[in-house]
This record gives structure tokens, sequence and C-alpha cells, in this order.
């Protein structure tokens, strides 16, 4: 069992060494017209196959472009004649005659190639043109006279084609061959002895022609010799042999030569027709003709140095006797070269596309190139244009692969139209080109980027949650995945308060750190930018976050862009009534005062607030002061102060945007002792929003007056516990006497003076407060005055403009850098007077914020 083994390993052994030194090929021989089914040889046991495996792995023979007429045994994988082989109808004269097969083998999928060389037998019988021959000879013609005559062919080839000639027996004529190159043979009729017409006036002799194979087959033509009369002079040509060279680019109707025979007879045996008798090759027939005349050869037909080189032609000089005498040339036509072949130029690979990281040296394509054209004008050199990024490289001869010269970047070129230009040595040069197309496929070699580096967006506060606030977008210029961007929010801490400041500032009034995620989110395929809540600008006025764009390539490249968001203010806040000044809520600050507020705006609607004044109480009179703040900013939160009831000509009025109540005329008895007042608080917002106090006042004689100025302060807790506060207007002076009218007088006239200096002195302080638009950012500087100061105590400047403060606007870019120190916020200011308030409020009105019409 053991040494069976080896002999197997080692027969196997010996086949692949076979098999590489045959250099990967199987060769076959088989005789032509083999019959079917013959063996031709044992493919699978010459392919190393065991017994059986032919068969399991479907050995299979495949034969492009042809029949084969064989086939391969599916039990035995041998291979087998399966049809008649004619090597004369598969290659003609062509030796030798070898087919290239390939063989299939399954399991693993594996090709072999067979060479099977067909090999000729001596199948065909020499064929003459004709199976009779006339001729006619003068009866005085002498011994030794000879005439050429047709020679047969063979289709086979080798000596089964090589012809010998015999004549049949005959006292007149013998045969000579004469040798007109190394492969054609002609015979020639040689007259030994003078022929008597009057004894024998036709003979008939058989020309017999034998191939060289084995046996040998013949062919015959019957020669039928007429002897005719008197014309003992034949036509003599001044040379045997004419040698011409035509180039093949010679038109049609070109003189080839001229052919010239005398005859020394007179007369019509003299005169001399021209005829070709014999065409080598055959083909030649359609290339010249010969004037019967005058003996010119002309060009019938367009020569091709590539089909023909040379043609041999026969001509006949035959004269007008009786018998007609005739002499022979021969005519050898040689064909030049011309350049008249351009280049042909084939891609047999192509392996697109191209990556665009490709190394150079990489082979994109392999070329072959050929040019019909011999010496010079069949040399050919071939080049790429454009140079750049490719170039060719000869491999061996007509061979060239195109290779990559340069980097590729798709983003620049993503598909290149390449064109192999090829030239021949002739002249004029020829030129051929081959157009190649090489597409470049995509790597992931550019990062996504944002159109801007920091995007600024508007939005305004009460939002729907899901609104959308701003589309984003980064363009990656590669393409499929790679160029394919997805799209986050970058979850920086951000502060939250009323000063909303950059992203990472702190505040006052802040809730602590929130991310940038829970205010908005975008969506990673679109870039459209979402509010995921409903913003508050006294909450948040600006938020500063990242977006992040990452591609789906491989490995994901990213790029971040930064957002400002910008919370616009809304009229979403009612004003809201304070307490009085000088009441507990003024002495506890501003927390006192936030306590009061909030209780205040639990409802627009307030409770009755109460007031006195005494009769006789001239015009213009102060009795009380309505104060009220707005939580809006801008005109959101300036307020302006009306009358509702009484409507008509009360005794009392209310001062637009001071809110003091004061009389309208001088009081008395006839207005009797109660006054109810319904005052309303408006915002200049759209629409505006409002609240609602109502002022009872009391009127009194001037004693009872002044005892109620003079325990107000006692009983002012008390009257607190309204939701609303209300302020004790300055105590009437005594009707009795003129000097507490004139002390009421001096006192209301010295602190009008020392508002209207205050009021000067807060014009021009400085309060920053940030805005946003489509265009660039504005700073706007206004004064804190009147009713809108208290509302802007809730809001965190995120800049300062340097040097002295001016009403003015003025404009900075919104892409700033993080603020400097803000200045100390005002919150802790203890609340004006009554009296100040009440001339602050009325001086707000003219000065020249962008929000209030001049």
């Amino acid at each position: 069992m053991g040494e069976r083994c080896c002999a197997a390993v080692v027969r196997v052994l010996v086949l692949q060494a076979a098999w590489a030194l045959s250099g990967g090929q199987v060769r076959y021989s088989v005789p032509e017209e083999a019959k079917a089914g013959t063996v031709v040889g044992r493919l699978a046991q010459d392919l190393g196959l065991e017994a059986g495996e032919a068969e399991a792995r479907r050995l299979r023979l495949v034969a492009p472009g042809r029949r084969a007429s064989v086939e391969v045994s599916g039990a035995s994988g041998a291979l087998l004649v399966s049809s008649r082989l004619d090597r004369e109808e598969l290659c003609g004269k062509s030796a030798p005659c070898a087919l290239r097969l390939e063989v299939l083998l399954e399991r693993p999928l594996r090709v072999f190639h067979v060479q099977l060389e067909v090999t000729d037998i001596n199948d065909n019988a020499p064929v003459f043109p004709a199976a009779r021959k006339n001729l006619s000879l003068s009866e005085n013609s002498p011994p030794g006279f000879r005439f050429p005559l047709e020679g047969a062919s063979d289709a086979d080839i080798g000596a089964n084609a090589q012809l010998t000639y015999t004549l049949s027996p005959s006292e007149h004529f013998s045969l000579d061959l004469q040798k007109s190159n190394e492969r054609n043979i002609e015979p020639e009729l040689v007259l030994t002895k003078s022929l008597d017409r009057e004894r024998i006036l036709v003979h008939r002799l058989v020309l017999t022609a034998s191939d060289g194979g084995r046996p040998s087959l013949t062919g015959t033509m019957e020669l039928v010799i007429s002897v005719e009369d008197a014309n003992d002079n034949a036509p003599q040509f001044n040379q045997s042999v004419y040698k011409v060279q035509l180039l093949e680019s010679a038109e049609v109707g070109t003189l080839v030569t001229r052919v010239n025979a005398t005859d020394a007879d007179e007369g019509l045996n003299s005169e001399v027709i021209y005829t070709v008798t014999n065409f080598i090759p055959p083909s030649g027939r359609d290339v010249i003709s010969v004037n019967p005349n005058t003996g010119e050869i002309l060009l019938t037909a367009a020569l091709d140095f590539e089909d023909v080189s040379v043609f041999d032609f026969r001509i006949e000089a035959k004269d007008k006797g009786t018998p007609a005498l005739s002499g022979h040339c021969k005519v050898m036509l040689e064909v030049v070269d011309v350049n008249d072949n351009a280049p042909a130029v084939w891609v047999t690979s192509l392996s697109v596309p191209v990556p665009e990281d490709a190394s150079l040296g990489t082979v994109v394509a392999l070329l072959s190139v050929s040019d019909r054209d011999s010496g010079e004008n069949g040399r050919v050199r071939c080049w790429v244009w454009p140079a750049s990024p490719f170039g060719l490289e000869a491999t061996f001869a007509g061979s060239y692969s195109l290779v990559l010269r340069e980097a590729l970047d798709r983003e620049r070129v993503s598909e290149y139209e390449v064109e192999v230009l090829a030239e021949d040595g002739g002249a004029p040069a020829l030129r051929a080109s081959r157009g190649l197309r090489v597409p470049v496929s995509d790597v992931n070699d550019n990062a996504p980027s944002f159109a801007q580096a920091v995007y600024t967006v508007l939005a305004r506060e009460n939002n729907a949650a899901g609104a959308e606030l701003a589309r984003l977008w980064a363009r990656d210029p590669d393409e499929a995945a790679n160029g394919r961007v997805s799209y986050s929010v970058w979850d920086g801490g951000v502060g939250v308060g009323g000063g909303g400041g950059a992203a990472g500032s702190s505040s006052s009034f802040g809730g602590g750190w929130r991310p940038a995620s829970s205010y908005v989110s975008v969506d990673a395929e679109s870039g459209r930018l979402w509010a995921l809540q409903p913003l508050d600008y006294e909450e948040l006025q600006v938020l500063q976050f990242e977006v992040r764009a990452v591609d789906a390539g491989e490995p994901p490249l990213s790029g971040n862009a930064t957002v400002q968001l910008f919370v616009l203010d809304e009229n979403d806040n009612a004003p809201a009534l304070l307490p009085p000044a000088g009441s507990a809520a003024e002495a506890g600050g501003v927390a006192a005062a936030e306590a009061a507020e909030a209780l205040a705006g639990a409802g627009s609607e307030s409770g009755t607030l109460w007031a006195w004044a005494a009769w006789g109480a001239p015009a213009g009179q102060v009795v009380a002061k309505i104060r009220a703040v707005d939580a809006d900013s801008g005109y959101n939160a300036w307020l302006r102060y009306e009358l509702w009831e009484p409507r008509g000509k009360g005794p009392f009025r209310v001062g637009l945007y001071s809110g003091e109540v004061s009389t309208a005329r001088a009081l008395d008895e006839a207005d009797g002792p109660r006054q109810r007042l319904l005052i309303v608080v408006r915002d200049h917002g759209e629409p505006a929003r409002s609240a609602t106090a109502t002022l009872s006042v009391s009127l009194l004689e001037a004693a009872e007056a002044a005892l109620a100025a003079g325990s107000s302060s006692s009983s002012l807790a008390a009257v607190s516990r309204s939701a609303a506060g209300v302020e004790l207007g300055a105590g009437a002076a005594s009707a009795a006497t003129n000097v507490w009218l004139v002390a009421a007088i001096c006192a209301v006239s010295s602190l009008f003076l020392l508002a209207v200096v205050l009021y000067g002195a807060s014009r021009w302080a400085p309060r920053a407060a940030v805005l946003s638009a489509p265009g660039p950012t504005t700073l706007v500087c206004a004064s804190e005055v009147g009713s809108w100061s208290y509302s802007q105590r809730h809001s965190r400047s995120l800049c300062v403009a340097d040097g002295a403060a001016k009403s003015d606007l003025m404009v900075f870019s919104p892409n700033f850098p993080p603020p400097p120190p803000a200045p100390a916020a005002k919150d802790t200011q203890p609340e004006p007077t009554a009296l100040l308030d009440t001339v602050s409020a009325t001086a707000f009105i003219p000065f020249s914020d962008p929000f209030y019409p001049p």
C-alpha cells in the first residue's frame, strides 16, 4: 500500500514538472479526417487527475470562436474526435495547423490550455484550371519549340502539395519542368520532332500532376494540339522577364509597364495580339489588364503590400497568321510598401475606478499596439495626452502599461479622459489614438467644513417647543458615505440667568449650569436647529454652543461651528404694582421690593388703596403716586398710567408716565367726602399688557388731613396689606394758616429742582443692553430712569461701553470676545422718594433710546 502511494506521488510530481516545463500547456497531434471517437490523448491522466476525478470535477472543453470537432469523455477523461476534422477548412495553407483549446476543471476552478495540432494527410488531389487545354502549333514549328502550360494546384501542404508532372507517351512532344521559384514548378510542352499536318492533324496528350503524398494522388488535363499550316515565325519579346516595382498607393489606371514582341513575318502573320495567360497568385487576374494591341499593362485594382507583395504574370504575344504563332514572357510586379496603415491601439485590460490615494506606479490599463506596415513604416512610438497624471511604460514589443505618475485628488478632478496616441515612423507619419475614461474613486480625506465659523441666530422668547431656529450646513466635498454629514450639539456648559451671558459665564440670578442640549437640538441629517423648550428672555438672553458635523467615512472626520443664539424679548409680562415709597418694603431694599413685585404680579387686578386730601387743596397738589414695574425690557417695559374712572372732568388726574395722582382743580365740599379712582397701568408692548389699581381718596378738613399726614408713617404697614402699594401725598397745608401753604410750596419746589438735577445725572449714567438683529448687533446705552429702571435690574450686561456714557447707538460685531467685567449691578440701590420718582418719570419721555420715539 505504501509503495502504491509513493508511486502515485512520484507520478504527480513528474506530471507537475512536465507541466511546468511545457509552459502550462498540453499539446496533442491528430491527423485530419480522423474518425469520430478517435482518442487524441488521455487528457485527465496528462493533467494529473486520478481515476473518476475528471467526471467528479466536471472536466470539459471550451473552444472559443470556432467549432472544436473534439470533445472530452466524461467517464475516461480522454480527448476524443467528435466530428470531421478538415485541416484545409480550418487552417487553409497555413502550417502548422494548431487549435488552441481551453479545458475547465471545477472544485476548485482551474483553466488549462491545450494545443491540438491537426496534421495534414494527402486527401486532396491536384487540380488543373481546366480539364482540357486546346493548343495550336504550326507544322513548321522547329523542334525545341516550347509551349508553357498552366500547372495544377493542391490544397494540401508540405510534401502532400509537392507536384510532379508527366506527359503521356508521344514521339513529337516531351515535358520540361521549369522552377519559377522555390515553391512553384511550371510545366512546358517541348516539341521534339517536326510535325506533319498531313499525317497527324490533331495530337491528343494527357498531362498528369502527381503530389508527394503516400499514396500519391493525381490530377489530369487533356492537351488537344492542332497542327496548323504555314506561319513559321513566332513573335519574340525583347525581354524574357520584365521586372517592375510599383508603390502600393498607385492609383487604378496607372501604367505598370509595356511589353513588346516582334514577328519576322509579314502581313497578318506579323500582327501581334497580347494576352495574359497565367496569374500567380490567382488574385492577380483582378490587378492588371493588358492592351491587346499595344502591350500596355494597366493597374485595374488597388494594391496592398500587406496582402500580396509580388505578382507573377505570363504574357502571350500571338500573331494573326494561320496558324497563329505565339511568344511568351514573364512580368514580375513587386509591390513597394508605403505608409498607408495607421497604428492600431487595443486596450487589453482596464482597472477602474482608481482610488484617489493610489500609490505612484499603479497600473491602470494594459495596451497593445501594432502596425501592418513594414520597416520604418511599421515602427510605432506611443505616449499619453495629457501627460499627467498618467504615463506609459513599455513592457515588451507592442505592449504598454498605463501607470500612475502623480497623486490623484478626486475633489479636484473626479474623472480623467486619457488619450493614448500612437505614431509610426513613416513619412508622413500616421497616428492613431485610443480614448480611456478613468474615474477616480473617493476616499475620506476631507473633513466637513461649515460656511461660517460663527453663526448668529435670533429667536423670540416664548417660542413653541420644536420651532425651527436656523439651518446649519457643512460641506464635505467627498462623495457617498464619505460626504454624508451628520450633525450634533456639543454639550458645553452655559450660564442660565437674567444676564444670559456667553457660554460658560455665570449669573447672579443663575439657575446653575445647564447643557446646551437642554435648550436646543439639531437634526442629524438636515442640520436644522430646533428649540427643545420655550425660551425666556428674562432667564436667558444669549446661548453660545458648538455644533459638530461628522461624516460617515472610515475613519470619520469632523468640523465644528460656534452658534450664538440671541433671545429677543416679547411682551409676556404685565406691569406689577410696587409697595409705596418709605414703607417697610423700601426699607428692606431690593429683596423686599422683589417680594412685593411677586405679590403684585400674582394678578393684574389690585385691591383698594387709600389716600387723603384736604378740601381747598389747590390744583396740581400730589396726593399719591402709583409705582409699578414690568419684568420685560425696552418698549415692553415702558409704562404709562391712565385714569380709567371717573372719566370726564373729575377733581383728580394721573401723570401719564410718572403715575402721580394730583388734583386737577381746587377741591371743595361738592366733591363729596370720598373719591374712588380706577387707574390702569399699561406697557407699550404689542399687544399691550396692563394692571389696575383702585385708589380711594378721602377728602378731609385741613386739620384732619394734617393729622392723617402725621400719622401716615405709623399706619403705613396696615395699609400696605393690599396687593399693590400706594404712596401718601405730601400733607396739605393748613387752610387756616399761610405758613403751611408756603412751606408745602417751598418743599415741592425744592424737591422738583433736586429731581431735575438727579435726572440730569442719571440721564448720562451708562446702562448696557445687548440687542441682536440679522445685521450687525447694536449696543444701546440708555439712562435708567422712570418706571423702566427697575426692570433693567433683572438684566446682566454682556458688555459696557468705554468712555463717557451716551444715548447714541453703538455698533459692534456679534462675534464678540468674552465680555469684560460688567459694572456692579444696581440691584441694591435704594428707591428714590415719591417726589423724585415723579419728576424722573416725567423727564423720561424725551431721551433718545431707539425703543422710544422722541
